[in-house]
């Protein structure tokens, strides 16, 4: 079974321009003040803009990009919830730089404590997180290099979960997008990312006001999260995040003059990325396929089958491209069948090349026939 789409979106040789460099037209346009640049599409992570983007260079707080994606992948496994309480240590509570001003024995929320270290950065939290998922900030610290590793990271190096100036300490901008994307990928971090204003209780009443150091979160409307960073080394950094409408857009932006500038810099990334690329949604996991699946020895004699995920296709605006998808499904299936499991998959063409596969789900549970549903059967066909 075989469907054909033509969108305004380019072919697979289109994309393969997109790493290879732009345009003198496309460089003038965005001449950044920023030492490290890059610009990546969420979806594909193709990289629509960098300079020196593979420079290793310091990145002060943009480091708990990293401690905050192992807090939201332990959090996933159900080890930790945003209720549960966590008591600070001493070397938790006495970590200096931006902080929630934490109290050495004091218990707070997993919750409360992520919003303090997305809103405004806060050192003391992010090791208590860190001392919470690992036992050790020094154990922590080697979980963020071994998933450094895992992403494909390859000019970075943790020593410790905050970003404050240590030897040996680095990444680069292609690096932190790479970790940015990660981190994105998590519906829950985006609770906490749009907050602009907010505070965190301490026992006997005491508050600490939070203030969100990503300030396009309130003066872009698109942008909806991102990680600051800033250290005399590193110089003022961002990696920030906008969405419209299919599209989702990260930017880094490392060793910028100043905070300002920073944050200009990433608007112009933005713009350029916005009004030269598109992204077309080819299959959606909320549109489950038209004819369902036929069930052998099921209660239900057919199920409706579902993508896993939404697939899109990306390019430069004006560019057309031909894709075909080709769904994949047996006659039929034999109960029991899970909900969520799969049957088939639809894969993408590019011509005659797969460019990628998405599974089809079942979209409900069918249980087996019972003894019982037969002899129901055999009576009412019987009476007719």
């Amino acid at each position: 079974m075989k469907n054909m789409f033509k969108i305004a979106a380019g072919a697979l040789a289109a994309l393969a321009v997109f790493t290879g460099g732009l345009t003198a037209a496309a460089q003038s346009e965005l001449a950044l003040s920023a030492r490290s640049s890059c610009l990546m599409e969420y979806q594909t992570g193709e990289i629509l803009f960098a300079e020196n983007e593979t420079e290793r260079l310091p990145i002060a707080s943009m480091c708990k990009i990293m401690s905050l994606l192992l807090v939201f992948e332990h959090m996933e496994t159900g080890a930790l919830k945003a209720d549960d309480v966590i008591t600070v240590s001493e070397d938790a509570a006495h970590m200096g730089g931006s902080q929630a001003f934490l109290e050495a024995g004091g218990q707070y929320p997993a919750g409360e404590l992520l919003k303090s270290v997305i809103v405004a950065s806060a050192n003391d939290s992010t090791v208590a997180l860190a001392e919470e998922v690992a036992g050790s900030e020094e154990a922590f610290v080697a979980e963020m290099n071994r998933r450094a590793g895992e992403l494909g990271m390859e000019n970075t190096n943790f020593t410790n979960c905050t970003g404050l100036p240590r030897p040996g300490q680095y990444s680069c901008a292609r690096d932190v997008a790479l970790m940015s994307r990660a981190l994105f990928s998590h519906p829950g971090y985006f609770e906490y990312s749009r907050i602009w204003m907010d505070k965190i209780e301490h026992e006997g009443g005491r508050q600490t006001e939070l203030t969100n150091t990503n300030k396009l979160v309130r003066f872009y409307k698109d942008c909806d999260g991102g990680k600051t960073g800033y250290t005399s080394e590193a110089g003022h950094c961002i990696s920030a995040t906008a969405r419209r409408n299919e599209m989702r857009l990260i930017a880094v932006v490392i060793k910028e003059p100043d905070s300002q500038t920073r944050f200009e810099d990433v608007k112009t990334m933005f713009g350029y990325g916005f009004a030269n690329y598109t992204a077309k949604k080819l299959v959606s996991a909320e549109q489950p396929l038209e004819t369902p699946l036929s069930v052998v020895g099921g209660k239900e004699d057919a199920v409706s089958v579902i993508p896993a995920k939404d697939y899109f296709v990306f390019a430069k605006r004006g560019e057309d491209g031909d894709y075909a998808t080709e769904i994949l499904l047996p006659d039929c299936v034999k109960a029991p069948l899970k909900q969520g499991e799969e049957v088939g998959k639809i894969r993408v063409l590019s011509g005659q090349k797969v460019v990628a596969e998405v599974p089809l789900l079942s979209a409900q549970e069918v249980l087996p026939r019972s003894f019982g549903d037969s002899l129901g059967d055999i009576a009412q066909n019987w009476s007719l």
